[in-house]
């Protein structure tokens, strides 16, 4: 029998940002979205790998034009592959599988942007991008610095990916972070090439000698000081526990204190303006059934991060 066609143009593009075909196909496309489902180490609160279709979906509701960059980022081409599969042979192979897609987006020039899924993901693209870029510096948003040798026996364990970054030889940022171990603590002390920004450092009261308009309530000299060290070029990972839990609950473990929207932003800003970005992810979403205001959230952080990074759609 032959396959009928249903009617066409009565269906909402399911793809990141809702974006219409002819910006989302993917031999146009600057920017590839790769959604990766999988949570296989999560600790406390499972159910980040839900976090990818729910920033999917949310991001099908933004408005396309941004009215801070005045622009439409979604001109630059934004292609959504389908969900990876994670393996249940562990983590390393899950990670291998990640690998080898940024790779091949990379083969095609793609600006690569993965959505997690836990944060054990993000050694995935960070080893594909040293392959092409062999140096470069990575920035880590997030509320734990991830630091420790192993957790729960493995070294590929969500709270190990920033120990498995640095061992790569790689400039490592990290800023918000409130919640380490001992272990990690005296590692901090003794690595080179890490740079750790603590979230109680960005919340003293620096007014009397902010150095910029820029950073007023965001920790002046101290952010400053930790963007300084990075060199160019940046990977950027966004661990959204790194937000105040008042305003991202929906993550797997919450911790009191971070940061806020308009600090985030005002950091990856920056970043985009400063240096050369060469791949990002959002990671460790945990939606909570009824609750769609985090969904949203990473959404748009997504597509912000989209504008500052590659600063296309000028309208």
């Amino acid at each position: 029998m032959q396959e009928i066609p249903p009617p066409r143009g009565y269906w909402l593009p399911q793809n990141f940002g809702g974006v219409p075909p002819e910006f989302s196909r993917f031999a146009s496309a600057r920017v590839v979205v790769l959604p990766v489902p999988y949570d296989l180490t999560t600790s406390y609160l499972a159910g980040t790998r839900h976090g990818p279709q729910a920033i999917i979906d949310a991001s099908t509701h933004l408005e396309l034009y941004d009215e801070e960059l005045q622009s439409e980022p979604y001109r630059i081409g934004i292609y959504t592959l389908p969900p990876l599969e994670p393996s249940a042979a562990g983590p390393e192979e899950t990670l291998r599988r990640v690998e080898e897609i940024i790779s091949w987006l990379l083969e095609h020039d793609k600006f690569p942007v993965m959505l997690g899924g836990e944060h054990s993901l993000t050694l995935a693209p960070v080893r594909a991008l040293r392959q092409r870029f062999r140096d470069f510096s990575v920035l880590q948003l997030d509320a734990h610095a991830d630091l420790r040798e192993s957790f729960q026996g493995t070294k590929f364990n969500h709270a190990c990916v920033g120990r498995r970054i640095h061992e790569l030889g790689l400039n490592l940022v990290q800023i918000g972070i409130r919640a380490i171990s001992l272990e990690e603590a005296e590692f901090i002390r003794a690595a080179k090439n890490l740079h750790v920004c603590f979230d109680h450092e960005l919340h003293q009261d620096l007014a009397p000698r902010l150095p910029s308009p820029r950073w007023q309530g965001a920790g002046g000299e101290v952010l400053e000081e930790a963007l300084a060290h990075l060199r160019d070029p940046v990977y950027v990972t966004v661990d959204l526990d790194v937000f105040d839990p008042a305003l991202m609950p929906a993550v797997g473990t919450p911790e009191p204190g971070g940061l806020d929207w308009y600090t985030v932003l005002k950091i990856l800003r920056y970043v985009g303006e400063k240096h050369r970005v060469i791949g990002c992810d959002v990671v460790e979403l945990c939606p909570i059934a009824g609750l769609v205001g985090p969904n949203f959230l990473a959404a748009k952080l997504v597509y912000k991060m989209l504008g500052y990074f590659l600063k296309g759609g000028q309208g």
